[in-house]
Protein backbone atom coordinates (compact mmCIF):
# COMPACT_ATOMS: atom_id res chain seq x y z
CA UNK A 1 0.00 0.00 0.00
CA UNK A 2 1.55 3.59 -1.18
CA UNK A 3 1.89 5.74 1.87
CA UNK A 4 -0.79 8.52 0.27
CA UNK A 5 -3.26 5.82 0.62
CA UNK A 6 -2.56 4.50 3.93
CA UNK A 7 -2.80 8.25 4.91
CA UNK A 8 -6.23 9.08 3.46
CA UNK A 9 -7.51 6.04 4.05
CA UNK A 10 -6.88 5.63 7.48
CA UNK A 11 -6.79 9.68 8.48
CA UNK A 12 -4.41 9.51 11.38
CA UNK A 13 -3.42 13.09 12.74
CA UNK A 14 -1.07 12.43 15.27
CA UNK A 15 0.69 8.94 16.51
CA UNK A 16 -0.22 7.48 20.22
CA UNK A 17 1.48 4.85 22.36
CA UNK A 18 1.91 1.04 21.20
CA UNK A 19 1.47 -1.78 22.82
CA UNK A 20 2.78 -5.71 22.36
CA UNK A 21 0.03 -8.22 20.57
CA UNK A 22 1.09 -10.44 23.24
CA UNK A 23 -2.36 -10.34 25.17
CA UNK A 24 -4.43 -10.99 22.43
CA UNK A 25 -2.30 -13.86 20.52
CA UNK A 26 0.08 -14.63 23.24
CA UNK A 27 3.35 -16.81 21.83
CA UNK A 28 2.12 -19.54 24.61
CA UNK A 29 -0.88 -20.59 21.89
CA UNK A 30 1.90 -20.71 19.32
CA UNK A 31 4.53 -22.77 20.43
CA UNK A 32 1.48 -25.19 22.45
CA UNK A 33 0.02 -25.42 18.33
CA UNK A 34 3.59 -26.51 17.21
CA UNK A 35 4.23 -28.91 19.65
CA UNK A 36 0.94 -30.66 19.97
CA UNK A 37 1.39 -31.14 15.43
CA UNK A 38 5.06 -32.13 16.37
CA UNK A 39 6.40 -29.19 14.50
CA UNK A 40 8.23 -27.25 17.23
CA UNK A 41 11.45 -25.32 16.42
CA UNK A 42 14.12 -27.34 18.33
CA UNK A 43 17.52 -25.36 17.05
CA UNK A 44 17.74 -21.82 15.78
CA UNK A 45 17.08 -21.34 11.98
CA UNK A 46 16.52 -18.61 9.48
CA UNK A 47 13.20 -19.15 9.31
CA UNK A 48 12.00 -20.84 12.97
CA UNK A 49 9.01 -22.22 13.07
CA UNK A 50 7.22 -19.76 15.37
CA UNK A 51 8.44 -16.95 13.02
CA UNK A 52 6.47 -18.61 10.20
CA UNK A 53 2.94 -18.56 12.13
CA UNK A 54 3.51 -14.64 11.87
CA UNK A 55 4.58 -14.99 8.01
CA UNK A 56 1.33 -17.02 7.11
CA UNK A 57 -0.61 -14.38 9.13
CA UNK A 58 1.16 -11.44 7.35
CA UNK A 59 0.36 -13.51 4.07
CA UNK A 60 -2.94 -11.31 4.48
CA UNK A 61 -1.93 -8.12 6.24
CA UNK A 62 0.40 -7.20 3.86
CA UNK A 63 -1.25 -8.76 0.83
CA UNK A 64 0.61 -6.92 -2.24
CA UNK A 65 3.86 -8.18 -0.92
CA UNK A 66 5.82 -11.45 -1.68
CA UNK A 67 6.35 -13.84 0.75
CA UNK A 68 9.97 -13.55 0.71
CA UNK A 69 9.70 -9.70 0.80
CA UNK A 70 6.95 -10.41 3.71
CA UNK A 71 9.67 -12.25 5.94
CA UNK A 72 12.46 -9.40 5.29
CA UNK A 73 9.63 -6.75 6.28
CA UNK A 74 8.53 -8.72 9.72
CA UNK A 75 12.71 -8.78 10.20
CA UNK A 76 12.20 -13.05 11.24
CA UNK A 77 14.80 -14.23 9.71
CA UNK A 78 17.44 -15.93 11.80
CA UNK A 79 20.79 -15.50 12.33
CA UNK A 80 20.60 -11.39 12.21
CA UNK A 81 23.17 -11.64 10.03
CA UNK A 82 21.71 -12.85 7.43
CA UNK A 83 20.04 -10.66 5.27
CA UNK A 84 18.37 -13.09 2.33
CA UNK A 85 16.59 -16.16 2.13
CA UNK A 86 15.87 -18.37 -0.83
CA UNK A 87 12.16 -18.83 -2.39
CA UNK A 88 12.89 -22.66 -2.10
CA UNK A 89 13.63 -22.23 1.55
CA UNK A 90 10.22 -20.22 2.38
CA UNK A 91 8.71 -23.14 0.34
CA UNK A 92 10.19 -25.56 2.23
CA UNK A 93 9.42 -23.65 5.71
CA UNK A 94 5.93 -23.70 4.74
CA UNK A 95 5.78 -26.96 3.53
CA UNK A 96 7.25 -28.15 7.58
CA UNK A 97 4.68 -25.59 8.98
CA UNK A 98 1.94 -27.51 7.29
CA UNK A 99 -1.59 -26.64 7.61
CA UNK A 100 -2.91 -28.45 10.70
CA UNK A 101 -1.03 -26.20 13.22
CA UNK A 102 -2.09 -22.64 11.40
CA UNK A 103 -5.88 -24.43 12.46
CA UNK A 104 -5.36 -25.18 15.58
CA UNK A 105 -3.68 -21.74 16.60
CA UNK A 106 -6.88 -19.90 14.82
CA UNK A 107 -9.58 -22.84 16.93
CA UNK A 108 -7.60 -22.15 20.01
CA UNK A 109 -7.49 -18.10 19.57
CA UNK A 110 -11.49 -17.75 18.14
CA UNK A 111 -12.56 -19.65 21.73
CA UNK A 112 -10.35 -17.26 23.63
CA UNK A 113 -11.27 -14.27 21.86
CA UNK A 114 -15.16 -14.76 21.70
CA UNK A 115 -15.02 -15.84 25.42
CA UNK A 116 -13.56 -12.37 26.14
CA UNK A 117 -15.85 -10.30 24.09
CA UNK A 118 -18.93 -9.45 25.71
CA UNK A 119 -21.38 -10.26 22.91
CA UNK A 120 -25.16 -8.86 22.66
CA UNK A 121 -27.59 -11.42 23.08
CA UNK A 122 -31.37 -11.86 22.13
CA UNK A 123 -33.67 -13.10 24.77
CA UNK A 124 -30.60 -14.65 26.36
CA UNK A 125 -29.67 -16.49 22.98
CA UNK A 126 -26.22 -14.80 20.79
CA UNK A 127 -27.00 -14.60 17.26
CA UNK A 128 -24.85 -15.66 14.79
CA UNK A 129 -24.53 -17.14 10.94
CA UNK A 130 -23.87 -19.38 8.76
CA UNK A 131 -22.86 -18.88 5.07
CA UNK A 132 -20.77 -19.69 2.38
CA UNK A 133 -17.73 -18.21 -0.31
CA UNK A 134 -15.33 -19.28 -3.06
CA UNK A 135 -12.01 -18.87 -2.90
CA UNK A 136 -10.15 -18.68 -6.18
CA UNK A 137 -6.78 -20.50 -6.44
CA UNK A 138 -3.68 -20.18 -8.77
CA UNK A 139 -4.18 -22.48 -12.14
CA UNK A 140 -1.26 -25.13 -11.03
CA UNK A 141 -1.55 -28.58 -11.77
CA UNK A 142 -2.01 -29.88 -7.87
CA UNK A 143 -4.45 -26.98 -7.27
CA UNK A 144 -6.51 -28.18 -10.21
CA UNK A 145 -6.07 -32.12 -9.37
CA UNK A 146 -7.57 -31.41 -6.32
CA UNK A 147 -9.84 -28.84 -6.55
CA UNK A 148 -13.00 -28.59 -8.93
CA UNK A 149 -13.80 -25.75 -11.28
CA UNK A 150 -17.29 -24.03 -11.79
CA UNK A 151 -18.93 -24.98 -14.73
CA UNK A 152 -21.81 -23.83 -16.71
CA UNK A 153 -23.82 -24.99 -20.30
CA UNK A 154 -21.35 -22.96 -21.77
CA UNK A 155 -18.05 -23.59 -20.33
CA UNK A 156 -15.65 -24.29 -17.10
CA UNK A 157 -14.49 -21.17 -14.73
CA UNK A 158 -10.13 -20.16 -15.47
CA UNK A 159 -9.39 -21.74 -11.79
CA UNK A 160 -9.86 -24.03 -9.36
CA UNK A 161 -11.71 -22.93 -6.73
CA UNK A 162 -12.38 -23.76 -2.96
CA UNK A 163 -15.38 -23.37 -1.05
CA UNK A 164 -15.91 -22.39 2.78
CA UNK A 165 -18.38 -21.97 5.11
CA UNK A 166 -18.22 -20.50 8.23
CA UNK A 167 -19.72 -19.79 11.19
CA UNK A 168 -19.54 -16.20 12.59
CA UNK A 169 -20.58 -14.40 15.77
CA UNK A 170 -22.74 -10.90 13.98
CA UNK A 171 -22.11 -8.75 16.30
CA UNK A 172 -18.19 -9.04 16.47
CA UNK A 173 -17.80 -10.76 13.22
CA UNK A 174 -15.61 -13.24 14.68
CA UNK A 175 -15.02 -16.30 13.40
CA UNK A 176 -15.62 -19.22 15.60
CA UNK A 177 -15.94 -22.33 12.98
CA UNK A 178 -15.29 -23.07 9.11
CA UNK A 179 -14.88 -25.82 6.67
CA UNK A 180 -13.61 -25.92 3.21
CA UNK A 181 -13.06 -28.00 0.71
CA UNK A 182 -13.42 -28.09 -3.07
CA UNK A 183 -15.50 -26.21 -4.75
CA UNK A 184 -17.66 -29.35 -5.76
CA UNK A 185 -18.74 -29.79 -1.81
CA UNK A 186 -21.82 -29.24 -0.98
CA UNK A 187 -22.24 -26.65 1.45
CA UNK A 188 -24.44 -28.46 3.92
CA UNK A 189 -22.17 -31.11 3.90
CA UNK A 190 -19.52 -28.09 5.04
CA UNK A 191 -22.04 -26.82 7.34
CA UNK A 192 -22.20 -30.05 8.94
CA UNK A 193 -18.50 -30.20 10.31
CA UNK A 194 -19.59 -26.77 11.96
CA UNK A 195 -21.50 -28.64 14.54
CA UNK A 196 -18.94 -29.33 17.07
CA UNK A 197 -18.80 -25.36 17.12
CA UNK A 198 -21.74 -24.03 18.11
CA UNK A 199 -22.39 -22.61 21.35
CA UNK A 200 -24.66 -23.42 23.55
CA UNK A 201 -27.69 -20.64 24.25
CA UNK A 202 -27.20 -19.37 20.54
CA UNK A 203 -29.85 -18.49 17.91
CA UNK A 204 -27.78 -19.00 14.01
CA UNK A 205 -29.53 -17.70 11.22
CA UNK A 206 -29.34 -19.62 7.64
CA UNK A 207 -29.99 -19.21 4.47
CA UNK A 208 -32.47 -20.95 2.96
CA UNK A 209 -30.22 -23.13 0.74
CA UNK A 210 -29.15 -24.71 3.92
CA UNK A 211 -32.60 -26.05 4.16
CA UNK A 212 -31.35 -29.73 5.32
CA UNK A 213 -33.68 -31.68 7.97
CA UNK A 214 -30.95 -33.92 8.93
CA UNK A 215 -28.33 -30.69 9.37
CA UNK A 216 -30.91 -28.44 11.55
CA UNK A 217 -31.81 -31.36 13.58
CA UNK A 218 -28.83 -32.03 14.48
CA UNK A 219 -27.92 -28.50 14.82
CA UNK A 220 -30.90 -27.97 17.48
CA UNK A 221 -29.90 -31.54 19.00
CA UNK A 222 -26.12 -30.93 19.66
CA UNK A 223 -26.24 -27.96 22.68
CA UNK A 224 -28.08 -26.12 25.23
CA UNK A 225 -30.40 -23.81 23.41
CA UNK A 226 -28.96 -23.99 20.53
CA UNK A 227 -31.81 -23.02 17.82
CA UNK A 228 -31.79 -21.84 14.28
CA UNK A 229 -33.60 -20.05 12.00
CA UNK A 230 -34.21 -19.40 7.88
CA UNK A 231 -36.62 -18.77 5.51
CA UNK A 232 -39.41 -20.86 3.91
CA UNK A 233 -38.18 -22.79 1.05
CA UNK A 234 -40.53 -22.28 -1.66
CA UNK A 235 -42.43 -25.64 -1.95
CA UNK A 236 -41.58 -26.67 1.27
CA UNK A 237 -44.63 -29.28 2.60
CA UNK A 238 -45.50 -29.00 6.27
CA UNK A 239 -48.81 -30.06 8.14
CA UNK A 240 -49.57 -27.06 10.95
CA UNK A 241 -50.03 -28.94 14.49
CA UNK A 242 -51.40 -25.56 16.11
CA UNK A 243 -51.95 -21.67 15.90
CA UNK A 244 -49.95 -20.11 18.47
CA UNK A 245 -50.99 -16.35 17.50
CA UNK A 246 -51.79 -14.41 14.21
CA UNK A 247 -49.66 -15.86 11.41
CA UNK A 248 -47.58 -17.88 13.95
CA UNK A 249 -47.98 -21.45 13.96
CA UNK A 250 -46.43 -24.66 15.05
CA UNK A 251 -46.03 -27.25 11.77
CA UNK A 252 -44.77 -30.47 11.46
CA UNK A 253 -41.97 -31.23 8.80
CA UNK A 254 -41.49 -34.77 7.25
CA UNK A 255 -38.27 -36.05 6.93
CA UNK A 256 -37.14 -38.19 3.68
CA UNK A 257 -35.96 -41.52 3.42
CA UNK A 258 -32.59 -39.85 1.85
CA UNK A 259 -32.47 -37.96 5.12
CA UNK A 260 -32.75 -40.87 7.15
CA UNK A 261 -30.34 -42.97 5.38
CA UNK A 262 -27.48 -40.23 5.91
CA UNK A 263 -28.44 -40.09 9.56
CA UNK A 264 -30.31 -42.74 11.25
CA UNK A 265 -30.56 -40.93 14.33
CA UNK A 266 -33.26 -38.49 12.54
CA UNK A 267 -36.85 -39.15 14.01
CA UNK A 268 -40.20 -39.60 10.95
CA UNK A 269 -40.73 -36.00 11.70
CA UNK A 270 -39.93 -32.92 13.50
CA UNK A 271 -42.02 -29.86 14.72
CA UNK A 272 -40.68 -25.96 14.45
CA UNK A 273 -42.72 -22.71 14.08
CA UNK A 274 -43.83 -21.02 10.95
CA UNK A 275 -43.74 -17.07 11.07
CA UNK A 276 -45.68 -15.04 8.19
CA UNK A 277 -45.62 -11.17 8.56
CA UNK A 278 -45.41 -8.36 5.96
CA UNK A 279 -41.80 -6.68 5.25
CA UNK A 280 -42.07 -3.37 3.16
CA UNK A 281 -45.07 -4.85 1.30
CA UNK A 282 -43.50 -8.05 0.66
CA UNK A 283 -44.73 -11.43 2.49
CA UNK A 284 -42.09 -13.06 4.45
CA UNK A 285 -42.05 -16.21 6.54
CA UNK A 286 -39.69 -17.92 8.49
CA UNK A 287 -39.14 -21.40 10.05
CA UNK A 288 -37.26 -21.46 13.22
CA UNK A 289 -36.41 -24.45 16.77
CA UNK A 290 -37.99 -21.74 18.67
CA UNK A 291 -41.39 -23.20 19.28
CA UNK A 292 -41.54 -21.65 22.59
CA UNK A 293 -44.15 -18.27 22.39
CA UNK A 294 -43.21 -17.31 25.79
CA UNK A 295 -39.83 -17.34 25.70
CA UNK A 296 -39.39 -15.87 22.01
CA UNK A 297 -41.83 -13.47 21.43
CA UNK A 298 -43.33 -13.71 17.56
CA UNK A 299 -43.10 -10.19 16.61
CA UNK A 300 -39.62 -9.99 17.00
CA UNK A 301 -38.08 -13.19 14.69
CA UNK A 302 -38.81 -12.25 11.49
CA UNK A 303 -36.72 -8.77 12.14
CA UNK A 304 -33.48 -10.49 13.49
CA UNK A 305 -33.02 -12.48 9.89
CA UNK A 306 -31.87 -9.00 8.77
CA UNK A 307 -28.84 -9.73 10.36
CA UNK A 308 -27.74 -12.49 8.39
CA UNK A 309 -26.59 -10.12 6.05
CA UNK A 310 -23.46 -9.32 8.30
CA UNK A 311 -21.72 -12.53 7.70
CA UNK A 312 -21.91 -11.41 3.82
CA UNK A 313 -20.40 -8.01 4.92
CA UNK A 314 -17.72 -9.83 7.20
CA UNK A 315 -16.71 -12.18 3.50
CA UNK A 316 -16.92 -8.30 1.64
CA UNK A 317 -14.12 -7.24 4.54
CA UNK A 318 -11.79 -10.34 3.45
CA UNK A 319 -12.17 -9.90 0.01
CA UNK A 320 -12.22 -6.52 -0.93
CA UNK A 321 -10.43 -4.54 2.24
CA UNK A 322 -8.23 -7.24 3.83
CA UNK A 323 -6.91 -8.86 0.29
CA UNK A 324 -7.67 -5.82 -1.41
CA UNK A 325 -9.91 -7.28 -3.86
CA UNK A 326 -6.80 -9.60 -4.78
CA UNK A 327 -9.07 -12.85 -5.14
CA UNK A 328 -6.76 -15.19 -6.02
CA UNK A 329 -4.24 -16.90 -3.23
CA UNK A 330 -1.23 -17.14 -3.24
CA UNK A 331 -0.38 -20.74 -3.49
CA UNK A 332 0.29 -23.54 -6.10
CA UNK A 333 -0.14 -26.51 -3.79
CA UNK A 334 -3.25 -27.49 -1.74
CA UNK A 335 -1.83 -27.83 1.30
CA UNK A 336 -0.37 -24.64 1.74
CA UNK A 337 -3.86 -23.58 0.11
CA UNK A 338 -5.37 -25.02 2.67
CA UNK A 339 -2.47 -23.36 5.13
CA UNK A 340 -2.79 -19.69 3.52
CA UNK A 341 -6.87 -19.60 4.50
CA UNK A 342 -6.28 -20.54 7.88
CA UNK A 343 -3.78 -17.50 7.74
CA UNK A 344 -6.38 -15.48 6.74
CA UNK A 345 -9.38 -16.45 8.92
CA UNK A 346 -6.10 -16.03 11.55
CA UNK A 347 -5.76 -12.70 10.43
CA UNK A 348 -8.83 -11.54 9.68
CA UNK A 349 -9.89 -12.24 13.33
CA UNK A 350 -6.81 -10.73 15.20
CA UNK A 351 -8.17 -7.68 13.41
CA UNK A 352 -11.84 -7.77 14.33
CA UNK A 353 -10.50 -8.45 18.41
CA UNK A 354 -9.30 -5.50 18.31
CA UNK A 355 -11.87 -4.23 16.91
CA UNK A 356 -13.82 -5.90 19.86
CA UNK A 357 -11.63 -4.36 22.19
CA UNK A 358 -12.31 -0.68 20.54
CA UNK A 359 -15.99 -0.87 20.98
CA UNK A 360 -16.09 -1.76 24.76
CA UNK A 361 -13.74 1.60 25.01
CA UNK A 362 -16.79 3.42 23.79
CA UNK A 363 -20.44 3.39 25.19
CA UNK A 364 -23.00 2.13 23.23
CA UNK A 365 -20.99 1.06 20.24
CA UNK A 366 -20.79 -2.36 18.65
CA UNK A 367 -18.00 -3.83 17.02
CA UNK A 368 -19.91 -4.13 13.64
CA UNK A 369 -20.36 -0.48 14.10
CA UNK A 370 -16.90 0.29 13.41
CA UNK A 371 -15.22 0.87 9.95
CA UNK A 372 -13.15 -2.54 9.33
CA UNK A 373 -11.87 -0.87 6.16
CA UNK A 374 -10.37 2.17 8.09
CA UNK A 375 -9.21 0.22 11.23
CA UNK A 376 -7.62 -3.08 8.81
CA UNK A 377 -6.06 0.08 6.84
CA UNK A 378 -4.66 1.61 10.56
CA UNK A 379 -3.36 -1.52 11.94
CA UNK A 380 -1.72 -2.52 8.47
CA UNK A 381 -0.01 0.57 7.64
CA UNK A 382 2.09 0.87 11.31
CA UNK A 383 3.03 -2.86 11.32
CA UNK A 384 4.61 -1.49 7.71
CA UNK A 385 6.67 1.07 9.72
CA UNK A 386 8.56 -0.54 12.45
CA UNK A 387 10.06 -4.05 12.66
CA UNK A 388 9.56 -6.64 14.36
CA UNK A 389 11.55 -6.83 17.85
CA UNK A 390 11.84 -10.42 18.94
CA UNK A 391 11.69 -12.87 15.72
CA UNK A 392 8.88 -15.42 16.22
CA UNK A 393 6.94 -13.61 18.82
CA UNK A 394 4.04 -11.53 18.40
CA UNK A 395 4.58 -7.89 17.16
CA UNK A 396 5.94 -5.72 19.84
CA UNK A 397 4.75 -2.09 17.88
CA UNK A 398 0.84 -2.07 17.05
CA UNK A 399 -0.87 0.66 17.67
CA UNK A 400 -3.23 0.59 20.50
CA UNK A 401 -6.12 1.94 18.15
CA UNK A 402 -8.72 1.15 21.29
CA UNK A 403 -7.38 5.10 22.40
CA UNK A 404 -8.46 6.19 18.96
CA UNK A 405 -11.40 4.31 18.76
CA UNK A 406 -13.60 6.73 17.91
CA UNK A 407 -12.46 7.62 14.57
CA UNK A 408 -13.75 4.57 13.47
CA UNK A 409 -16.93 5.07 14.24
CA UNK A 410 -19.34 4.33 11.06
CA UNK A 411 -21.67 7.73 10.79
CA UNK A 412 -24.80 5.16 10.96
CA UNK A 413 -25.22 1.35 10.48
CA UNK A 414 -25.27 0.86 7.11
CA UNK A 415 -28.29 -1.26 5.90
CA UNK A 416 -29.27 -3.45 2.58
CA UNK A 417 -31.86 -1.29 0.65
CA UNK A 418 -31.98 -2.77 -2.71
CA UNK A 419 -32.88 -6.59 -3.93
CA UNK A 420 -30.61 -8.81 -5.28
CA UNK A 421 -30.25 -8.87 -8.57
CA UNK A 422 -28.96 -11.39 -11.54
CA UNK A 423 -25.89 -9.93 -13.31
CA UNK A 424 -26.03 -9.45 -16.99
CA UNK A 425 -23.97 -12.33 -18.78
CA UNK A 426 -21.24 -11.21 -21.24
CA UNK A 427 -22.28 -10.53 -24.50
CA UNK A 428 -20.34 -12.50 -27.05
CA UNK A 429 -20.75 -9.53 -29.43
CA UNK A 430 -19.57 -6.22 -29.24
CA UNK A 431 -21.55 -3.70 -27.83
CA UNK A 432 -21.21 0.23 -29.82
CA UNK A 433 -20.35 2.59 -27.25
CA UNK A 434 -23.05 5.31 -26.68
CA UNK A 435 -22.22 8.50 -27.96
CA UNK A 436 -24.03 10.11 -25.29
CA UNK A 437 -22.51 9.39 -21.60
CA UNK A 438 -24.41 11.80 -19.97
CA UNK A 439 -26.74 8.99 -17.87
CA UNK A 440 -23.05 7.93 -16.62
CA UNK A 441 -22.81 11.26 -14.55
Amino acid sequence: MELSEALARTSISRLTEFKSLADVLEPEIIQACLESNGVATLRKRKLPMDAMIWAVIGMSLFRTESVRQLINKLDIVLPQDVDYVARSAVTQARKKLGSNVVQDVFYRTAQTWHERAEHPHWNGLNIYGVDGVVWRTPDSAANSATFARTANKASYAGYPQVRMVCLMELSSHLILGSAFDSVSENEMNLASRLINHIPNNSLTLFDKGFYSLGLLHEWEQKGSNTHWLLPLKKGTQYEVIDSLGKQDKLVRLTTTPQAKKKRPDLPDSITVRLLTRRVKGKEVSVLTSMTDAMAYPASEIVDLYAHRWEIEMGYREMKQHLLESRFTLRSNLPELIHQELWGLLLAYNLIRYKMVLMAKSLKSVYPNQLSFRDASSHIIYKLTQMPIYAPGNVPKIILDIERNASQFKLEGKRERSYPRVLKVSKNRYPVAKSTNAAHLK
